[in-house]
């Protein structure tokens, strides 16, 4: 075992607003020194694309702070999702967020380990020519030999 604290995560999530957390933790772990591993399973592969065309979700997701309040129903009308996604990037921009893309590759840059969840490849037919360079495919298996060392694990 090595002298290095760990910390697994395991991505689940495919939309904008849920790729934000594996990245910012996996970056803020491998800077403060951890060896860390992020498992992309089943829409969390959608992180993993090199064109990441995003979109906020925020039917059922109630916590979501909105500049009004916007009934369920509203949010189901069409174009709504790209609406508050748009107004979402303008606000993230706005606040000097960095962009999930640079994101992603600073991680790449910090080592953190990129692993692609190759049943769930598979089990959609993904064309591995779509994702970004750099990362692992292997299965759940293979991520747990590092997941069951670690300080840290995280379900996201």
């Amino acid at each position: 075992m090595s002298d290095h604290k760990k910390m697994a995560i395991i991505a689940t999530k495919g939309s904008l607003d849920w790729g934000y957390p594996p990245f910012i933790l996996a970056s803020t772990a491998a800077a403060l020194g951890y060896d860390c591993e992020v498992f992309f399973t089943f829409y969390g592969l959608q992180l993993l694309r090199k064109k990441l065309d995003l979109q906020v979700t925020s039917l059922g997701n109630p916590g979501m702070p909105m500049p009004m309040p916007m009934p369920v129903m509203l949010q189901t009308l069409p174009g709504m999702q790209k609406m508050m996604t748009v107004m979402m990037k303008k606000k993230m921009a706005a606040k000097g967020v960095s962009d999930l893309a640079d994101l992603r590759e600073l991680c790449q840059e910090a080592e953190v380990r990129l692993i692609a969840c190759q049943m769930t490849v598979d089990l959609f037919d993904m064309d591995t020519t779509e994702f970004i360079d750099g990362i692992d495919y292997a299965g759940a298996a293979a991520f747990f030999e590092f997941a069951g060392e670690s300080d840290i694990c995280l379900f996201i």
